[in-house]
């Protein structure tokens, strides 16, 4: 399974690169929601674990943009905010799952599935 990892906190991503690294066979990752569009494209993975809050484009956008090219896309929202209107607008944007980084964990049962 390939993965892409968005989130531009570097502990958290290498934490969830951890998390889920004996379940991918390859895992690209970048630091804001500007790139996940290109890497999308240029790897296809089977997931793309997507944070809500980034420096340049946030995750919300950064899911629109690759759901509205890529209809088939999985995405899973990685965040902090439990908020449902946050949630919402996750699953508006193309979110297939959402999980908070308080249960990382969640995210092997997400992707196994």
């Amino acid at each position: 399974m390939k993965l892409l990892i968005v989130e531009d906190n570097t502990s958290m991503r290498r934490l969830i690169k951890n998390i889920v690294s004996d379940l991918a066979d390859q895992i690209e990752e970048c630091t804001d929601g500007a790139d996940a569009l290109a890497l999308y494209e240029k790897h296809l993975p089977e997931w793309i674990l997507m944070d809500v809050k980034m420096p340049r484009t946030d995750g919300i956008t950064a899911s629109q943009q690759i759901f509205d090219r890529y209809p088939q896309a999985k995405i899973c929202m990685v965040t902090e905010c439990a908020d449902a209107k946050t949630r919402r607008a996750a699953v508006a944007a193309g979110a297939r799952d959402y999980v908070l980084k308080d249960d990382l964990f969640h995210i092997r049962q997400v992707i196994a599935n």
